[in-house]
């Protein structure tokens, strides 16, 4: 289980942190680890799950050196903390010439809080090929600066100026621009990188159809949290300059919001796609006394 991040205080993060974060370090047979961050350095008391989804992107990517990781499936059953580092221990499901398919399991103290289901293989040509075309919709120049601060990443919204603010309605839609710098040169870490911000802006996306319910009210008034990901890599993943992120909430209901999106170059090519299932429910009575910034 992981928080969305809009605003919380990551001024004293930069790009190079966060690739370090990802960069897993091999513990033994199909084992490594993976640093969570600083405790204390800022407010951030949990840990983003696709944080540890990137990690594990990078830890597949370094136990199949010959295939590119295609697709992962994560579920964030239980919150990680920062401070204490993550173990990742991979269980090859098959292994063989064209493909590999493996289930990455992530703990905390001995307590395995995500699971991440990761499909490699060695893209081949193309037999026939499309893609969707990039949404017709405003450019990074022409859209919003987003208080969403990090060294080294802009972020920039079509046609919303708060996206936290439960006042600002409109359709269930949200489409972002993204400029990082540096690009990782590495795919495993690129991936990574494309796979990260996919948890930040569904449950956004979802509330702002919904006039007085806004990403401003999670973990005060309502228990809002990303409960799975995934992501799909579109051969090859390269780019430079902006990226565009759009968002579609096609259901919530029953406490559960589902969002679909992809990941295009600012020249249109289709980089990643990727959905989310998030919860959305009135914060129990209970939760109240649990510190904000440690509520899921």
């Amino acid at each position: 289980m992981t928080t969305e991040s809009t605003d919380s205080a990551q001024a004293q993060w930069t790009i190079g942190m966060l690739l370090d974060l990802f960069d897993a370090e091999p513990a033994g047979d199909n084992r490594f680890t993976v640093q969570t961050g600083i405790a204390g350095v800022d407010e951030r008391q949990v840990v983003e799950g696709t944080q540890i989804l990137g990690a594990a992107i990078v830890a597949a990517a370094k136990r199949f050196p010959e295939k590119s990781v295609r697709s992962v499936h994560a579920v964030f059953a239980r919150a990680v903390l920062v401070g204490p580092p993550v173990e990742l221990e991979i269980d090859v499901v098959a292994e063989g010439r064209s493909t590999a398919t493996a289930v990455v399991s992530a703990s905390q103290n001995g307590k395995r809080a995500i699971t991440v289901t990761v499909f490699t293989d060695v893209p081949s040509g193309d037999v026939i090929r499309h893609h969707l075309p990039r949404p017709e919709v405003a450019g990074p120049g022409d859209a919003n600066e987003s208080s969403m601060p990090m060294t080294g990443r802009q972020v920039r919204l079509v046609d919303v100026v708060d996206v936290n603010s439960p006042d600002e309605v409109g359709p269930p839609e949200l489409y972002a621009w993204l400029h990082y710098d540096p690009v990782p040169g590495r795919d495993e870490l690129a991936k990574a990188l494309l796979a990260y911000f996919t948890g930040h802006l569904g449950i956004s996306t979802t509330m702002r159809a919904h006039e007085g319910i806004g990403t401003a009210q999670a973990h005060l008034t309502v228990s809002t949290a990303p409960m799975t990901a995934t992501v799909s890599f579109h051969e090859p993943v390269r780019w430079d300059g902006w990226l565009l992120y759009s968002h579609e909430s096609t259901q919530v209901g029953a406490g559960m919001s589902y969002v679909r999106g992809a990941v295009h170059t600012e020249a249109g090519e289709l980089l990643a796609s990727f959905s989310q299932d998030a919860l959305i429910r009135p914060l129990r009575t209970t939760d109240t006394g649990i510190a904000e910034h440690s509520r899921l």
